[in-house]
């Protein structure tokens, strides 16, 4: 059975990875680290993927790319996070080597999708 939807997408499913890596680091903070930059990390990263999901499902190309450039904003938040979480000594070099290459990878993702948006001509039921 194929994944049909925006579950099928290198993209989201990039973001859902990036997500559930963050999760398990920020959940090992300390309370002030959690309340602090952990929830507006955890916030950020997960915005990245449903803001991906929500605009596959809003029906027409403009409004997929508008949640995708949400997206792509949400994922620059993220970075922000990380740096402020880096720079505070919150990040082992496991979660370094864990994040960086996943972010290095989405990004560029998710400008291709952005571009592609709209590029293809819609599938028929004929």
């Amino acid at each position: 059975m194929s994944i049909r939807g925006f579950e099928g997408l290198r993209v989201y499913q990039l973001s859902e990875k990036l997500a559930d890596e963050i999760w398990q680091i920020v959940s090992e903070w300390d309370g002030l680290a959690r309340d602090t930059v952990g929830k507006q990390l955890v916030r950020a990263v997960d915005s990245v993927g449903a803001n991906i999901a929500e605009g596959s499902g809003r029906g027409t190309y403009q409004d997929n790319r508008r949640f995708v450039r949400i997206a792509r904003g949400s994922l620059y938040e993220v970075r922000h996070w990380l740096r402020r979480a880096y720079n505070r000594g919150l990040l082992s070099e496991d979660n370094i080597h864990t994040t960086k290459p996943l972010l290095q990878e989405l990004m560029p993702k998710l400008n291709a999708y952005l571009r592609s948006i709209g590029s293809q001509k819609p599938m028929t039921n004929d």
